[in-house]
């Protein structure tokens, strides 16, 4: 049950919110609220509550009409007596803090510092209202030389000091124009702010961000046209007063969004070296039209956001550097790749079949997406060492003789001298690391370096598995695929000796759907969706079961049956499955 406030209650909330009202410039309906607050007030006979409503009332009147600048005086100081006689802090406050503003607005600052002091020093013990928050700031703006015009719920210099420390930030540049924007609306009151920047390559302007806009589109357009081209071709600042009875103004955009322009003022941005980067173009002022103060607190904008812009521009074009040299790089690494299909044509394929069972097992784990990244690229990689391999042993047909063996095994050697030639960041080593890794072995008995355990990157133990599935899985020139059993037998013996235990329970544990897109990658065929559905309920683990049992129930049968149809279809037989899909 809501509780049902006393009348002095009643007065204090309707006070609160007359204080909001002022603060959104709203005189009317504050001068209605206080009106109310007062009755109540006369009727308590509450001397604190009439101090307080006399000098809301003196100054609401002085806000409605400047003219009554004396009676509102008489007004405040009926109402500096009934403080004093109620001894109310709170009634003390607000007097000095009207006294303050009107004392501001008439521009005699030094009286106005004085009052708005007393005011601080009392809010120090008694803040009912929340105002010690309104006084600082109008201190601020005396101290710093702006007018009275200026809200205190957006405090300027407040604006400006957010806009500084995105300087150091932010550095997207289309989050930069937003914030740069947003604050810039605030600080100065009005109701549309939109910052250009221009592009000297194209001379065009752009923007992002046009605030009261889908802040999807991008607004582009010739640096000679419109008012923000103007002021950045002349470098004249442009205040209009009446945007219609202005000749430069267009407003073709106006008719087509059904939004009315009155007052603009537009300002070229320039950076440390009066260079001319872009415009802001700020538009309809709440209150009003735009004042020198503003023009005065868009230049102080201006010159901290421009070195933001200008730092957010040149990480955006080194973002940009960095994409091309990743896609040259990636590019690289494919043509390397493929140099060693062009050699074997039977493992063809072998590198990218591995990079995808490695992936698969890495997103099982958790590891981070960039760290996935440099896996797949490891994995792509791993078997360039076989470009130094002789053709008579790679490719093979049989078994292959002790020095055979030892020859291929230099494979992995030679992928280490290859990749360290290439010059990477120290991210990006950690590719040569796991590339050249994939044959060591857990216990410690592979090669070339015999490494065991953790001392084995992550990486290249998560490509060991992924490489020997692969092996066994395909067919090579000397046999055909292994039976699945077998292959799936090969991980779990291997497990803790030839392969790290944990990685092979999580491979065996991947739903066989996945891995049956992998099968198909080379043929370029897709698993049918309802064949997909079933199989995503179940593991290579449950297919080892199947394989190895006897009394296989009809479900069991169908699901073994249909995954070894995936597994050992041919290429055209799989194409032709897939094409009746």
């Amino acid at each position: 049950m809501t509780k049902r406030l006393n009348k002095t209650e009643e007065a204090e909330s309707i006070i609160s919110e007359c204080l909001k009202l002022i603060d959104e410039k709203d005189y009317h309906r504050a001068k209605l609220d206080i009106n109310k607050a007062y009755d109540i007030y006369k009727a308590e006979n509450s001397v604190e509550g009439i101090s307080i409503c006399l000098s809301l009332i003196a100054f609401l009147d002085y806000s409605m009409d400047k003219n009554s600048f004396e009676s509102s005086m008489t007004l405040l100081n009926d109402a500096t007596y009934m403080a004093k006689r109620s001894s109310s802090d709170t009634a003390l406050l607000i007097n000095e803090l009207i006294l303050g503003n009107i004392n501001f607005s008439e521009l005699n600052k030094d009286v106005a510092l004085i009052h708005y002091n007393n005011a601080l020093k009392i809010s120090v013990e008694e803040d009912k209202y929340s105002l010690s928050d309104k006084i600082n700031t109008r201190i601020r703006q005396l101290q710093n030389g702006m007018d009275y015009s200026l809200p205190t719920k957006s405090d300027p210099l407040v604006s400006l000091v957010k806009i500084s420390r995105s300087i150091t930030a932010l550095t997207d540049i289309d989050e930069l124009l937003k914030v740069v924007a947003e604050e810039t609306k605030n600080a100065i009151q009005a109701d549309r702010c939109t910052v250009f920047l221009w592009d000297k390559d194209t001379d065009e302007l752009w923007s992002k961000v046009a605030l009261g806009l889908d802040s999807s589109q991008e607004i582009r357009f010739p640096a000679d046209k419109g008012l923000a081209g103007y002021v950045v071709k002349t470098g004249e600042s442009l205040n209009i007063a009446d945007a219609y009875n202005d000749p430069r103004f267009n407003p073709e955009v106006d008719s087509k969004t059904g939004y009315r322009t009155k007052t603009i003022l537009c300002m070229p941005i320039m950076n440390n070296n009066r260079e001319i980067i872009g415009a802001f173009q700020v538009i309809n002022k709440i209150d009003g039209v735009f004042t020198k103060n503003d023009e005065d607190l868009l230049v102080a904008i201006g010159g901290s956001a421009s070195i933001a812009l200008e730092n957010a521009q040149l990480f955006d074009k080194q973002l940009q550097m960095y994409h091309e040299q990743k896609l040259m790089f990636e590019s690289f690494i494919d043509t390397l790749a493929m140099s060693i299909d062009a050699r074997d044509k039977i493992t063809a394929g072998h590198s990218t079949r591995v990079r995808m069972y490695s992936t698969l097992l890495a997103q099982e784990i958790g590891m981070e997406s960039k760290d996935i990244s440099l896996l797949e690229k490891a994995a792509t990689l791993h078997d360039i060492g076989k470009i130094g391999i002789r053709d008579s042993v790679l490719q093979k047909e049989g078994k292959l003789t002790d020095e055979e063996y030892k020859h291929i095994q230099e494979h992995v050697r030679i992928t280490h001298d290859i990749l360290s030639r290439i010059y990477m960041s120290a991210d990006f080593r950690i590719i040569t690391e796991m590339a050249c890794s994939h044959h060591e072995k857990y216990d410690g008995t592979g090669y070339y370096r015999h490494l065991k355990g953790e001392e084995i990157t992550l990486g290249g133990r998560i490509l060991a598995v992924a490489d020997v599935f692969d092996a066994i899985t395909s067919k090579r020139h000397y046999r055909d695929k292994m039976p699945i059993a077998n292959v799936i037998d090969i991980l779990m013996k291997g497990a803790g000796s030839h392969f790290d235990k944990n990685l092979v329970d999580t491979f065996l544990a991947i739903p066989v759907n996945k891995i049956v897109r992998v099968f198909l990658s080379e043929s370029h065929g897709k698993i049918k969706p309802e064949d997909e559905k079933i199989l995503s309920n179940y593991d290579l683990n449950a297919i080892y079961n199947f394989a190895s049992s006897e009394n296989l129930s009809d479900r069991e049968k169908k699901v073994f049956d249909l995954f070894n149809k995936y597994y050992s279809g041919t290429p055209a037989a799989m194409k032709e499955e897939t094409s009746n899909a």
